[in-house]
């Protein structure tokens, strides 16, 4: 942050000694020293504080901006770089962060901000993770305004995150995976998603859920026997969707997978380009959602099937196994591999 009040010495006429001197802006625009009279260092210096915090009260520094506005420069910067519920996260976040603290000037902002911040969340009944989650999001507003030499250094940067406690990895067992599987070919309905055959590439490929859920034909290969994981574009059959990390990749397919799939292709109507996604709910997507534009790249991620929570908790409980969540067979699967090396 930039400095307004620096200290300086002024000589006696002989030389012999010195005594300390403010020089600064005014709120008005003129410059201005005041002589202090002595030689104190540690006295001037909080001569020199108390100034500095005196200006900052009603100094507007050229480039300054409200937190709120701060907060919009930075996103609009930022663009499309991150994803629209990495946005939304960091938005929530500064604004909580502002019902604290106030709308105050992004330069004014201090370290005891951020602490103060974080016992508040804390105090309401924000778990750690939250609130930890919530002060990395703040972090990184200020740490991208250092790069973008906004500031010299993010005033946020030694502020403590809350400890969050290692959760345990939850692995289904080989013969869970065996229940729920077959729980999930029970549930045979042209309207609803096709259970056993996501659940099927889940523990054989290790894909995350909105990877399969966003899969189309094209994608695969049965000649080669794989599976490209790659973002799509929006267009008047497919709609936009990003990969966690950008991580595209192949996938190696089975053999008895790759037969259920054809077997599934053969059986879908044409002109359905999505693997996974059950014709009534893609026609509804695009026949309604995406002409109302109430389909979002946020959508693509987290809403191409309505209650894939509580279906997915339907079945694990039909199954009789522990409450546990999707992304858990895509641990498994990877833990599998883990052990067969």
């Amino acid at each position: 942050m930039k400095e307004l009040v620096r200290l300086n010495k002024r000589p006696s006429s002989d030389g012999s000694s010195f005594t300390y001197l403010l020089r600064y802006t005014d709120e008005c625009g003129k410059r201005r020293w005041d002589t202090l009279g002595h030689s104190d260092g540690r006295k001037a210096e909080k001569q020199r504080s108390q100034k500095e915090k005196e200006l900052r009260m009603g100094y507007v520094e050229s480039g300054s901006m409200r937190l709120r506005d701060f907060m919009k420069d930075s996103l609009t910067k930022t663009g499309d770089q991150i994803r629209e519920t990495t946005r939304i996260d960091y938005q929530e976040a500064m604004e909580d962060f502002i019902k604290t603290i106030g709308n105050i000037d992004y330069l004014r902002v201090q370290q005891t901000h951020g602490e103060l911040f974080c016992q508040s969340c804390l105090d309401r009944g924000d778990s750690p993770a939250t609130v930890a989650k919530k002060a990395r999001g703040l972090k990184r507003f200020f740490c991208l305004a250092v790069q973008r030499r906004q500031i010299d250094e993010n005033p946020l940067e030694y502020v403590k995150l809350p400890k969050v406690p290692k959760q345990r990895i939850k692995i289904y067992t080989a013969e869970e995976i065996d229940r729920i599987q077959r729980v999930a070919s029970q549930i045979q309905n042209a309207s609803v998603l096709e259970w056993d055959m996501l659940i099927t590439m889940a523990i054989t490929t290790g894909m995350r859920k909105s990877e399969m859920l966003n899969l189309v034909w094209s994608d695969i290969d049965f000649g080669k026997m794989t599976i490209e994981v790659t973002p799509k574009k929006d267009t008047n059959e497919t709609w936009e969707w990003k990969i966690k990390d950008t991580d595209r990749r192949l996938l190696p397919l089975k053999e008895d997978v790759s037969q259920l799939l054809i077997d599934h292709q053969n059986h879908r109507p044409e002109g359905y380009p999505y693997v996974l996604v059950p014709p009534e709910r893609y026609d509804y997507i695009q026949n309604v959602l995406r002409p109302k534009g109430e389909w979002t790249l946020c959508s693509a991620r987290n809403k191409v099937i309505n209650n894939f929570t509580k279906q997915f908790n339907k079945i694990l409980i039909l199954a009789h196994v522990e409450k546990g969540t999707f992304h858990d067979i895509r641990k498994t699967a990877i833990t599998n591999w883990f052990r067969k090396d």
